[in-house]
């Protein structure tokens, strides 16, 4: 296991012990001995990690902090889309991220033609797999194992060829993990995806960085106010993590609500995006 993943696990653990004691707020020093760091040490660990002290973290994590998101998230989608300037990181993947959908063929055929690259790579978050076509991003999944991360992918796209093997596309798109926003490359998706989806998709774009929305308020955004159920399906089955921001989707109550990849890493993302647009 790489350094950065045994970082990560430290953080997720921090982050599940947190969560567990959200209302007793717990010390420094109850979180580090949770994960057999000392209190030094944890300190230093999280801060690099988040940006911010784990005391501020945990307001991040609160149910009061999901619902003061939440009464903004209208006015926020529609400023987002009439805004004209890149405001500090709010409108970053709405600006850089281009999403094309697959032609018929490819989408129906198991990607018959299609020359797949893929790549191992770390983030904040844990481990990643990142495929690419020859015009974009066409996978980008958390992963655990990384023989099931294969083979995941590969159904995926049964009939398109693979080699494992970097690229450009890769790299810009593994730049947005960074903090350094300032000029980002366009980063282009390449997706397989029914037109509902790929427009669900396209709208979690406009979500800016730091804010959370309903899935209510996306099927609004798409004008298709009744279709929650259907937009928390193809929110669900969106191929690209953290590109597409569907971890800044949760439940009308606050509460997060389901992720492909994990609630605790859900937390981690919206706790770490906060703390970069707060900090």
């Amino acid at each position: 296991m790489h350094q950065h993943d045994i970082d990560y696990a430290r953080i997720a653990a921090a982050i599940n012990f947190i969560k567990d004691h959200l209302q007793d707020q717990p010390s420094l020093d109850e979180i580090a001995t949770a994960v057999e760091l000392s209190p030094f040490h944890f300190q230093k660990l999280f801060t690099e990690w988040a940006g911010v002290s784990p005391k501020k973290f945990m307001q991040y994590l609160t149910l009061e902090y999901a619902k003061s998101l939440l009464r903004n998230a209208d006015a926020t989608l529609l400023d987002t889309a009439h805004a004209t300037g890149l405001s500090g990181t709010s409108r970053l993947h709405d600006l850089f991220i281009s999403l094309e959908g697959m032609t018929p063929g490819e989408f129906k055929n198991g990607g018959t033609g299609l020359q797949i690259n893929y790549h191992f790579a770390e983030s904040p978050f844990g481990q990643l797999i990142v495929a690419s076509t020859h015009k974009g991003i066409c996978h980008l999944f958390f992963v655990t194992d990384k023989q099931q991360a294969i083979d995941n992918l590969i159904a995926r796209f049964p009939k398109a060829s693979f080699k494992n093997t970097t690229d450009k596309l890769q790299q810009d798109a593994l730049s947005f993990f960074q903090k350094d926003w300032h000029q980002p490359d366009k980063i282009k998706l390449h997706l397989s995806g029914t037109p509902f989806q790929l427009k669900v998709w396209e709208s979690l774009l406009k979500v800016p960085m730091g804010a959370l929305v309903t899935y209510g308020t996306i099927a609004k955004n798409i004008d298709k106010p009744s279709a929650t159920r259907a937009v928390g399906t193809a929110i669900g089955s969106n191929p690209i993590a953290f590109l597409i921001p569907c971890h800044r989707v949760i439940q009308n109550t606050g509460r997060l609500g389901g992720y492909m990849w994990g609630e605790t890493r859900k937390s981690a993302i919206i706790g770490w995006e906060a703390a970069q647009k707060n900090s």
